[in-house]
């Protein structure tokens, strides 16, 4: 265990009485959220109707389709257009429960619905609509999660895919929250794979080394647990120093699900560490 990282069990947990626990979770910055560059979209200015004045015979020119039938841009959709559009709608058209959309590049009003309910699932910010970096690469990591990898059988299970990044819990053989994203150890502090059960848990825990309280904290291996994130989870580059940072609804709803005792199962392993 990890020396530097100690905290007091609650007492009663297990009824081995007071035992001292070694955490390695904490905030690594304390950014706050990043802004999604919203496209500017620009439209070609007004023609003076005394400068050119049509003629008699002049025929009316035909309009663009109204918004929801498709064509991209702020003319069918109210969401600003992003450069990683057709990644995002194949990634949702494949994971298929944030609403319809189609893998074709171009951006409908159903797509922008599809796209901001999930960008505000996943705490991105701003839940825009717009197909931008942030969200393609989200969207990609989720549609690559499989839940069958877990092998949590008929088990009540927590999953943790290293690799790409997410999260969900089994039970009765079906996904029971998730898949959803997670920020696990930064390299020097990779989060370790294994299967492990929960032996700590409170909705209120104090990390003594980072200083910082770690909501919904549920431990469960070496000064390792799943908690709510102190900071904005998709920040790039940086990492949790070993714990599984979660979204506020995700780590409220782990906790509900899971209890002492509960298998958290850990696989893969994050790019870097």
């Amino acid at each position: 265990m990890r020396a530097e990282h100690r905290t007091i069990r609650r007492a009663g947990a297990l009824a081995l009485g007071a035992l001292f626990l070694l955490t390695g979770c904490g905030p690594t910055d304390n950014v706050a959220a990043p802004q999604e560059p919203v496209a500017q979209t620009s439209s070609a200015p007004a023609t003076s109707t005394a400068a050119i004045q049509p003629s008699p015979s002049a025929k009316p020119t035909p309009t663009k389709a109204a918004a929801g039938t498709g064509g991209g841009g702020a003319a069918s959709s109210p969401c600003p257009l992003g450069s990683k559009l057709r990644d995002v709608e194949t990634a949702l058209a494949k994971i298929g429960t944030y609403g319809a959309i189609v893998a074709d590049g171009k951006l409908s009003a159903g797509d922008c619905a599809t796209i901001k309910a999930f960008q505000k699932r996943m705490g991105i910010s701003p839940a825009n609509g717009k197909a931008g970096e942030t969200t393609a690469a989200v969207a990609k990591r989720i549609a690559a999660t499989d839940p069958a990898t877990c092998k949590a059988g008929n088990a009540t299970m927590a999953c943790v895919d290293l690799t790409h990044q997410t999260f969900y819990i089994m039970s009765g053989g079906k996904v029971v929250l998730g898949p959803t994203v997670t920020r696990t150890g930064m390299k020097g502090f990779a989060t370790t794979a294994g299967t492990y059960g929960i032996n700590d848990r409170s909705t209120k825990h104090w990390s003594r080394p980072y200083k910082v309280w770690l909501p919904y904290w549920q431990h469960f291996n070496d000064g390792m647990g799943l908690h709510e994130t102190t900071t904005y989870i998709h920040n790039t580059g940086i990492g949790s120093h070993g714990c599984v940072n979660l979204l506020h609804n995700d780590a409220v709803k782990a906790y509900s699900l899971l209890g002492y005792g509960s298998k958290v199962r850990l696989y893969g392993r994050r790019i870097g560490t």
